[in-house]
């Protein structure tokens, strides 16, 4: 039973988590399927669709785990044995801090760590309220090291494997076939790499905790095979018939498109001889007509006939050269994209649902037992509600910090796109089980800078980049002064 003295304090505390959950949503979900969005391998709601099924999915199999972290290990809650309602104030003081920057940084398009950002707030409250008594300070300093840590090494890693799918894929003429007998290969990697991230030290309720580290490899390295088999036996036949059925009809109809164009120049030059005084107007009406199509259509016809570029393809104001992916290429890698962006959109949810909720779970527990203990399990009931918190701020707001992840920074492809998200996914695996800090946010941004600039001197907006780097930096100390700001006020003034 809740005292009446608190009821207050649980009830804001469950409106502002929620609208934490929103602000979370809203910003961190872009880490996910920002990348799968700019590649135009899903659209805006295909990719809503997909994160809310499997962002409420984490938050229900393995975000309980997270959120005992957050309310019990990055402070100490013993010096509070006995003022169990200034360490709720200092939870509601948490969550609003929090939110309120997580709100700002969604509104200035900043992709932003909601992990750091619920540190920062809760280190703040506490400052206020016990002072520097029982702050993890190491925990701390961890986190500014993953400032750096975590861009450089995920960029690193997403570079080694773009440029090894440059050498084996791209730079070759044939890319359909090659692209096709590595499938199954990149395939079993990606479920390789996923599976174990979600078996390894996993969810308590599926039991996955208790497989021993060489069951996890075992049932990584079958379940993977498996897929290569499956890949092998029945995707391959079906992309390649997909593939080669769309590359015709193509073919037949630019060759349509060409005659066409072709006739139409050919009556323009005729009309230009009779009527030499309109040749200004003319070659005005030609261009606008066929400069769109024009170079397209001479491209295809240098690729299949070997025809020489004609005056009109040199005088189309198309000079910005776009990056992109044949076709085929494009096609095959978009699903991989996809793959790994819906794990990790199910990890996300584990790990940041118990942002938004861990202290509302101490709240709600502090109240229940009036003890700063906190020995009864999260309730599943609570990470659903924080899981659709989360769906409903991504979306109502998620396409600000999506656009700004996979269209603004840099142009993404399906190609680099899946570099990007194996190597965060990678980096983020291999740093915390070896003890190192990481945040996801981070990773993904360094993923896609470093991939970017590898393609192209001009393929990052580096002032924007900027941008976001200053707001790593601010999270912390921000988060950290609003929610001790609330705490000031509710201690001294309430």
């Amino acid at each position: 039973m809740i005292p009446e003295e608190w009821l207050w304090i649980v009830v804001v505390g469950f409106i502002v988590s929620f609208i934490l959950a929103f602000g979370i949503g809203a910003n961190d979900v872009a880490n996910s399927f920002g990348t799968s969005v700019g590649a135009k391998v899903l659209t805006l709601v295909q990719a809503c669709i997909l994160a809310t099924i499997f962002e409420i999915l984490g938050a229900v199999l393995i975000g309980y785990r997270v959120s005992d972290t957050i309310r019990k290990g990055i402070i100490d809650v013993q010096p509070y044995n006995g003022t169990e309602r200034l360490l709720l104030l200092g939870n509601l003081s948490a969550l609003s801090g929090s939110c309120i920057w997580l709100l700002l940084a969604t509104f200035l398009r900043l992709p932003v760590s909601a992990t750091h950002s619920i540190v920062g707030a809760t280190i703040g409250f506490t400052l206020v309220a016990k002072g520097s008594q029982g702050v993890g300070w190491m925990k701390l300093g961890l986190i500014v090291a993953s400032w750096f840590i975590s861009p450089i090494s995920s960029g690193i890693v997403s570079v080694l494997l773009f440029l090894l799918i440059q050498k084996l894929v791209l730079k070759k003429v044939n890319q359909l076939d090659i692209g096709l007998f590595l499938l199954p290969f990149f395939y079993s990697a990606t479920i390789f790499i996923n599976v174990f991230s979600v078996f390894h030290d996993g969810s308590t309720l599926l039991q996955f905790d208790k497989i021993p580290i060489y069951g996890v490899v075992i049932l990584s390295v079958g379940i993977s095979i498996i897929t290569g088999v499956i890949v092998r036996v029945f995707v391959v036949p079906w992309q390649r018939k997909k593939i080669t059925g769309k590359w015709h009809a193509r073919k037949d109809e630019n060759n349509q498109h060409r005659n066409h164009w072709r006739h139409e120049k050919q009556n323009n030059t005729r009309l230009l001889t009779v009527k030499e005084e309109e040749k200004v107007v003319f070659t005005s009406i030609s261009n606008k007509e066929h400069c769109v199509f024009a170079a397209k259509l001479e491209e295809d016809a240098r690729a299949e006939d070997h025809v020489t570029p004609d005056k009109t393809e040199e005088n189309c104001a198309l000079t910005e050269k776009e990056i992109q992916d044949k076709p085929e290429t494009a096609h095959l890698f978009s699903f991989l994209q996809v793959l790994t962006a819906v794990f990790g959109s199910f990890a996300h949810g584990g790990n940041d649902v118990s942002n938004a909720i861990g202290p509302l779970v101490g709240l709600w527990i502090i109240a229940q037992e009036q003890s700063v203990a906190q020995k009864a399990p999260t309730p599943i009931w609570v990470l659903v509600y924080g899981g659709v918190g989360i769906s409903v701020g991504l979306w109502v707001w998620g396409r600000r910090v999506i656009k700004t992840m996979g269209e603004d920074l840099s142009k993404i492809t399906p190609t680099s796109g899946f570099c990007i998200e194996v190597g965060a996914a990678l980096t983020v695996l291999v740093a915390s089980n070896i003890g190192l800090p990481i945040s996801t946010t981070h990773c993904k941004v360094g993923s896609i800078v470093f991939v970017g600039r590898l393609r192209s001197h001009d393929n990052v907006d580096w002032l924007l980049f900027r941008n976001i780097f200053i707001a790593w930096l601010v999270t912390l100390p921000a988060s950290g002064a609003f929610s001790a700001a609330l705490m000031a006020i509710f201690k001294y003034a309430i």
